[in-house]
């Protein structure tokens, strides 16, 4: 029998993935003329799990950091964030990856991945333990990790076999990054991976990279396997979530974006929040939509990611009028 401390311990969500420190340029300057950076922490991963901590739910973080300066910042910032890193490890010979980028609301943005032979992509299935996911009622991971190494793409298949195993359901995001490979790397990769997700978040372009086909004429096809639920996020920063049941659609509500970078993990959290609580896809949706736009208003992976009431008081000021200040 289980007891009410024992319960309470164990994540809701389990989260496995790159965590690294990230170095934000000033608003507005560009990458190679900042002289002023501001510390965070990126990974979408490890987005998420911040995400759905702040949202109120139990999540644990499983990863793997340098015995470094900035691998202790890593786990701090993620401890200080409710996230429950007792099982992550730390590589004592690699570095913990770096990721520079500036900050721009309206031009491309300048990003730079240190992360070629970090800890993360030194990630093994030795380095997860069984009981990782006792208690989870769902991991979520993304298309990165297997795309850092043949080693990290090991360790996240061990995880869906886990995951099988003890029932828990799996939530997917491809998360397509092309400085980590080209396209044909990805479906090949990553591809596969689409067909062994319950709950799959990718965008229209990831969905055609990744299987050949229209992103739409894709979903179908893989709602005739094991997904339960697909949400495409469209180009136009609309969303569509396809069921057994039908489909739903999302527009984006219109905000003065600081930081587009985070979105799709925002996006991410915010529905699998509604999800764990059992609400219907619309209002799934709409909370996914409100986390995303929260999110792109500051700077930074995670500076926007709401609590509860923060979530719910601008969602009521986005769709019904009400006032937006707090007072």
């Amino acid at each position: 029998m289980t007891n009410d401390s024992e319960a309470s311990s164990r994540p809701e969500v389990v989260t496995c993935g790159e965590a690294m420190l990230l170095m934000l340029a000033e608003p507005g300057v560009p990458l190679d003329r900042a002289t002023h950076f501001r510390r965070s922490v990126a990974g979408a991963e490890s987005n998420v799990a911040v995400g759905l901590a702040r949202l109120g739910h139990r999540v644990r973080w499983l990863g793997r950091v340098g015995a470094d300066a900035a691998g202790e910042t890593v786990l701090r910032e993620l401890r200080a964030d409710g996230v429950d890193v007792s099982q992550a490890s730390t590589d004592e010979q690699a570095p913990t990856g770096l990721l520079l980028r500036d900050c721009h609301s309206s031009r491309a943005i300048d990003v730079q991945y240190f992360r070629a032979g970090s800890a993360a992509a030194h990630l093994k299935p030795t380095h997860l333990r069984p009981a990782a996911l006792d208690g989870a009622q769902l991991l979520h991971l993304s298309g990165i990790t297997p795309m850092l190494s043949p080693t990290a793409a090991e360790a996240t298949r061990r995880l869906i076999e886990l995951a099988r195993a003890a029932g828990v359901p799996i939530s997917f995001d491809p998360n397509v990054r092309h400085k980590l490979g080209g396209a044909a790397q990805w479906a090949r990769t990553v591809g596969p991976l689409l067909g062994e997700a319950d709950l799959l978040f990718a965008g229209e372009d990831e969905l055609e990279l990744l299987t050949a086909r229209p992103a739409d004429e894709a979903a179908a096809e893989l709602l005739k396997g094991r997904a339960r639920t697909i949400v495409v996020k469209r180009t136009d920063h609309s969303a569509t979530a396809f069921t057994d049941g039908g489909r739903w659609d999302q527009k984006p509500f219109t905000v003065r974006v600081v930081d587009p970078i985070g979105a799709g993990d925002a996006f991410a959290a915010g529905y699998l929040s509604g999800w764990l609580r059992g609400l219907p896809v619309s209002e799934a949706l709409a909370e996914a939509a409100c986390v995303a736009a929260l999110v792109v208003q500051s700077p930074t992976d995670i500076d926007g990611l709401p609590t509860p009431a923060v979530r719910d008081r601008t969602l009521a000021a986005y769709t019904e009028g009400n006032d937006v200040v707090h007072r």
